[in-house]
């Protein structure tokens, strides 16, 4: 077990706990993590809520958005991870308001009581105050987002077969993806790769060169917390796959399908993929005082929430300075959700033994992102290095197959690579949802959501 120098006495925490109940609201890398660690651990009852029944692998959303794989291979239901835990339960439901004094919180679903509560609810897409944006663009966020996205594209492809307008098809040609981090890069990538090998296959009206894909950030690179090696190799392999990448470009506004930049550029299109940026998420009943930057929670050195006794915040949720190397807080990664969520699970049996909790400590084990088939590119931390092309794209494979949280999706996931990479299996081009046949006159995903 590692071992700490003893900590001053203002940031030492002993708690003497017993048959506590935890809540711990939200199910993703953190939440899940800290669930399951402390699943059949003596002295807690946890109870995890979360507005869907099911956890997912948010790195595989675009897969799941461009047809790759299916709802399955990257979900799995919260009863079935807990099944054989005793001491682990779920709640279905959204935290509507929290009420510290009273050790109570408000859910849409009922009201239920804790000792202790823990905050998991990670990001939502940030569109920085531009309505029309929020509107009508196609976030990447959630399961459902995935689902919506995957049905639009195929319900363009669609329309595009019989549409006899030439403005619309042009604009139909065009599709614009917001926000050159990994998810930005890796859905540029996919449907660039659908659009050289597949797609006319599958629209024969649709020529392999009249999809326009166009990916724009504000920053001047792309990936912009990887290393330069990682940066270079990324763009010229996005160009190389015929993707327009525009940098130093900041979208200002989306309305009657042109996607209109601050320079005063536009582009035409019915399609504007909004990957720019995401917040946390504010709670009625905890103080303005408590949140930074993004409406992260600040957590101290046991990612209690600074300012409450009883509330914490693990992964995207918060903001820890307390870390060393670290000073300006962790970066909102699934690594940090998901080491946090562990080291807080066991700083809780450190409480039930009325043991020293220790501080959290983040262990940077590298970033990586795919661009397309045997095109990736990964930074080592161990050993410091970088890795592109084939080689960083085995590895994403590896990492993000040995990620996913239970067996099932891991076989499910290998079965589908294996059949798409392999075998050259087609894309799942199946439209999910009701109304599929009258969504087809639709234009629009604000259109699409009024419909629904």
């Amino acid at each position: 077990m590692r071992t700490i120098s003893k900590l001053p006495a203002c940031n030492q925490m002993k708690i003497v706990m017993k048959d506590k109940k935890i809540i711990v609201i939200g199910g993703g890398f953190a939440g899940i993590n800290f669930a399951k660690y402390l699943g059949n651990k003596k002295g807690v009852q946890v109870t995890l809520v979360d507005k869907n029944n099911y956890n997912f692998f948010p790195p595989l959303l675009y897969q799941l958005a461009t047809g790759m794989l299916d709802v399955s291979s990257i979900s799995i239901p919260f009863r079935t991870l807990f099944n054989g835990k005793d001491n682990l339960h779920f709640r279905l439901g959204e935290l509507k308001k929290v009420i510290p004094e009273a050790r109570k919180i408000i859910l849409s679903t009922g009201e239920m009581s804790y000792d202790y509560l823990v905050i998991a609810t990670g990001t939502k897409s940030n569109y920085f105050g531009m309505e029309n944006i929020e509107k009508n663009a196609l976030p990447m966020k959630s399961v459902n987002d995935a689902i919506k996205l995957r049905n639009y594209l195929i319900m363009e492809g669609e329309k595009y077969s019989f549409c006899t307008d030439e403005d619309e098809k042009r604009k139909m040609r065009n599709i614009v993806i917001s926000g050159a981090g990994p998810s930005g890069v890796e859905i540029a990538g996919m449907i660039a790769e659908m659009r050289n090998r597949k797609l006319e296959n599958i629209y024969p009206e649709l020529e392999e060169e009249a999809l326009n894909i166009y990916l724009v950030d504000a920053a001047p690179t792309v990936l912009p917390p990887m290393s330069k090696k990682s940066q270079k190799y990324s763009k010229e392999s996005l160009e190389n796959l015929g993707i327009n990448v525009k940098l130093n470009t900041m979208v200002a506004d989306y309305k009657d399908d042109k996607v209109i930049f601050k320079n005063g550029e536009m582009i035409e299109t019915k399609t504007l993929i909004w990957t720019a940026g995401v917040t946390a998420i504010k709670f009625d009943g905890i103080p303005d005082d408590y949140y930074e930057k993004g409406n992260r929670l600040v957590v101290d050195a046991f990612n209690k929430i600074v300012g409450s006794d009883s509330i914490f915040a693990i992964g995207d949720s918060c903001i820890q300075k307390t870390d060393p190397d670290w000073p300006e807080g962790h970066p909102q990664l699934g690594s940090v959700a998901q080491q946090q969520g562990k080291a807080l699970a066991k700083n809780f049996t450190r409480m039930v033994k009325d043991r020293e909790l220790e501080p959290f400590s983040y262990l940077d084990k590298g970033t990586m992102a795919i661009i397309g088939d045997k095109k990736a590119v990964a930074d080592m931390t161990f050993p410091k290095t970088t890795l592109t092309g084939f080689f960083a794209w085995m590895a994403w494979l590896f990492v993000h197959l040995f990620l996913l949280v239970d067996y099932r999706n891991k076989w499910k996931t290998f079965w589908n690579w294996a059949n798409t990479y392999i075998g050259k299996g087609n894309s799942q081009g199946i439209m999910v949802g009701e109304n599929v046949y009258e969504n087809l006159v639709m234009t629009t995903p604000m259109e699409m959501n009024e419909n629904k």
